[in-house]
C-alpha cells in the first residue's frame, strides 16, 4: 500500500543518513526543529522521491495548541526563508488553492496577509517614512473548476508581466503522519506539484514551467487515511480517502499567519514583525 505524503522528510525516514546522492542535517533552534535536506543528484532524487533541490523542514509546537506567534519558532522559519529568497529583485507571491475548503485554503490565506509592495514607490514611499521596500506582488490562483486555468498558467502569465526574480508559491500539503498536521512547515526549492499529494496533481509550477526560481512553503493539512485506517480495510477505500484534524479552522489561522509574517519579514527585514503585523492586518 502506497502511503502518500508531500514531506521531504517523511520520504527520507526510512533512508540511511550515508544513502548516496542525499545530504540530511539536523539543528535544534528554540521552539523549533530544523532538517535540511538536500537532494544533490539524479541518485538521491530516486532514493528520496523529490526533485533535487533543498528541502527544509521547521516543525513547531502545534498550531492547533499554542497560539503565539512572535516567540522562538518565528526567527527560525524567517531565516530559513530569507536562505531560500534571492538576495534582491521582487518576488512575486503565490497563493494557491481553494479559500471555501478550508484544508485547502492555507495559500488563499497567506496571501490575504501579504505586504504587497511593488505599487509602493516615489512620494508615497516617502510617505511612509521607511528608507526602501522590496517589490512584492500577491496573486491568488484560485483553482481549475472555478476560474478555468491551471495556477501555472496563472502564474506564467504574471512572470511575464512583472519580470520578478522569483515566485513564492503557497500551498496545503499532504503529511503520512498525524503528528506532523499543523505542526510543521516545508520550504524547497524545486518548485510544486498542487495536489499531488492527494492524489490530484496538476502541472508543475518550477523554474522549467515559469520561468524563474520557485520557492514552495506548504503546512500539511490531511493526512493520507490508510496510515490510520484500522487493519483489514479494503485498500481501495483507505486510498481514497485523506483525512483532516476537526481542529482545522484553527490550525489553518494561525499557520497562515505565522507563515505570512515570516515570509513578509524576510522579504522586508528593516520592519519590525510588530510593526508587519500592525500593516498587514
Amino acid at each position: 500500500m502506497t502511503i502518500r505524503t508531500d514531506l521531504a522528510l517523511e520520504s527520507c525516514e526510512t533512508l540511511a543518513p550515508e544513502t548516496p546522492g542525499l545530504r540530511i542535517e539536523t539543528e535544534e533552534a528554540p521552539q523549533a526543529k530544523v532538517t535540511r535536506i538536500t537532494v544533490l543528484d539524479a541518485q538521491g532524487a530516486a532514493a528520496a522521491g523529490k526533485p533535487v533541490g533543498r528541502y527544509v523542514t521547521v516543525e513547531v509546537a502545534p498550531f492547533a495548541t499554542h497560539a503565539q506567534y512572535i516567540d522562538g519558532s518565528f526567527p527560525t522559519l524567517r531565516d530559513e526563508l530569507l536562505r531560500m529568497l534571492p538576495e534582491a529583485g521582487e518576488v512575486l507571491v503565490a497563493g494557491l488553492g481553494n479559500p471555501r475548503i478550508t484544508p485547502d485554503a492555507f495559500g488563499p490565506r497567506c496571501a490575504a496577509m501579504m505586504f504587497a509592495t511593488r505599487h509602493i514607490t516615489g512620494e508615497l514611499l516617502a510617505q511612509t517614512g521607511l528608507q526602501a521596500l522590496r517589490p512584492v506582488s500577491v496573486l491568488a490562483t484560485g483553482v481549475l473548476g472555478e476560474t478555468g486555468a491551471e495556477a501555472s498558467e496563472w502564474i506564467r502569465g504574471a512572470v511575464q508581466m512583472l519580470h520578478p526574480a522569483a515566485v513564492v508559491a503557497l500551498d496545503a500539503l499532504a503529511a503520512r503522519s498525524v503528528e506532523r498536521l499543523g505542526s510543521t512547515v516545508q520550504l524547497c526549492d524545486s518548485g510544486i506539484v498542487p495536489g499531488s499529494g492527494v492524489g490530484n496533481a496538476r502541472r508543475e509550477i518550477s523554474a522549467a514551467t515559469v520561468g524563474v526560481p520557485v520557492i514552495a512553503v506548504g503546512v500539511p493539512t490531511v493526512v493520507d487515511a490508510a496510515a490510520l485506517l484500522a487493519q483489514g480495510r479494503p485498500d481501495g477505500a483507505a486510498q481514497a480517502m485523506m483525512v483532516t484534524p476537526r481542529e482545522i479552522d484553527l490550525l489553518i489561522e494561525r499557520a497562515s499567519k505565522l507563515t505570512a509574517l515570516a515570509l513578509n519579514c524576510a522579504l522586508q527585514p528593516g520592519i519590525s514583525p510588530e510593526d508587519m503585523l500592525i500593516l498587514t492586518a
